[in-house]
């Protein structure tokens, strides 16, 4: 609808007869339709993403000096494949003797967990029905500081609960349960309570580039999400072999730009590095002769444009095996012999 006006003359009292009239929108006018707009944004992701958001109950058997008893808990998911494969959380499910499934609809499913992932706390779990509706998934690398999202989820056990917030920040780094850093984490002020962990974090126009997963006891504002990215590789990992298999180096690092002279100067195939923030003592990194400030270019002769990347090379890396490490150290290229130790060991 057209917003309403008031019209004022401009030298003279009529404003019919005079065609230098100007229109002044209405006063609180722009203020509502920009609530409109943002209203009708966070409405249209959420009942485009919501039928593909379920609630997950979970049942754990446990040793306690009485002896063995169940203990239950849960989460949110949601459904990335119409076959019925559902993301979550790897602390929703990990561990979990019974895995039970609701949908928005009302539909119960018993569930089977196909993997899951402590290191990057990611699990990928199945329900077999029909008319499942599956989530459209976004890309998390295209997200900009400020950005409009919002999560959906199951808080304390209230089911489809919709907050909206903005993006924080970008290229956090998280530790998982397991001890390892979870690197290039979205950072959100969409407020998240236990029972969203696992649910999709959303874009404006209802596409998933998030998993919700943690906040910061005690804090305001401070809650985090797993890429979409990182979480289909991983969710790729999983189906393909029932967990994920890497190879470690031993660095904190970050996604950065590079110079565009550098670039060109170098002949390099990607605009972004990943640069070393720390180096692990006695790590395969710090072996090869890795500094703090490096900027990772390639490794075994694939380009690295980002932690995404360099997550899916050290999936495929055969462990113990030598390979060349290219890194830009100020304006020099550097090739430095890295020889990579299973996820977990240090050399």
């Amino acid at each position: 609808m057209s917003p309403d006006f008031n019209f004022l003359p401009v030298n003279g009292p009529n404003p019919a007869s005079d065609s230098r009239a100007v229109a002044v929108p209405a006063v609180g006018n722009p203020d509502s339709e920009l609530l409109d707009s943002y209203s009708r944004a966070v409405v249209t992701a959420a009942e485009r993403v919501s039928p593909a958001v379920v609630k997950i109950e979970v049942a754990q058997r446990v040793n306690t000096r009485r002896g063995e008893r169940e203990t239950h808990g849960g989460g949110s998911g949601f459904i990335f494949a119409p076959d019925g494969l559902i993301l979550t959380n790897s602390h929703v499910v990990h561990g979990a003797s019974r895995v039970e499934v609701s949908l928005n609809d009302g539909r119960h499913f018993p569930a089977t967990i196909i993997g899951d992932d402590p290191a990057t706390d990611l699990a990928v779990i199945r329900i077999d029905g029909s008319g499942l509706i599956a989530a459209p998934l976004g890309n998390s690398q295209h997200l900009r500081v400020g950005q409009l999202v919002i999560a959906i989820g199951n808080p304390y056990g209230f089911q489809y609960t919709v907050t909206a917030g903005v993006v924080s920040a970008l290229g956090r780094s998280l530790r998982s349960q397991s001890g390892r850093l979870i690197d290039d984490v979205i950072q959100t002020d969409a407020a998240l309570n236990p029972g969203n962990s696992g649910g999709p974090l959303v874009t404006s126009d209802g596409r998933v580039v998030g998993v919700n997963t943690a906040t910061i006891m005690m804090a305001q504002g401070l809650c985090f999400a797993i890429g979409i990215n990182t979480a289909q590789f991983v969710a790729s990992r999983l189906l393909r072999d029932g967990r994920v298999r890497r190879s470690y180096i031993g660095v904190i690092a970050q996604n950065v730009p590079l110079n565009r002279r550098i670039v060109r100067f170098h002949d390099l195939p990607e605009q972004t590095g990943v640069m070393v923030n720390s180096v692990e003592s006695n790590s395969p990194a710090q072996h090869a002769g890795v500094r703090d400030g490096d900027i990772m270019v390639a490794l075994n002769g694939k380009p690295i444009g980002g932690i995404d990347a360099l997550h899916r090379i050290l999936a495929d890396l055969p462990n113990g095996v030598p390979t060349t490490l290219v890194i830009l150290r100020g304006v020099e290229r550097v090739a430095l012999r890295l020889t990579p130790a299973e996820s977990g060991e240090k050399q």
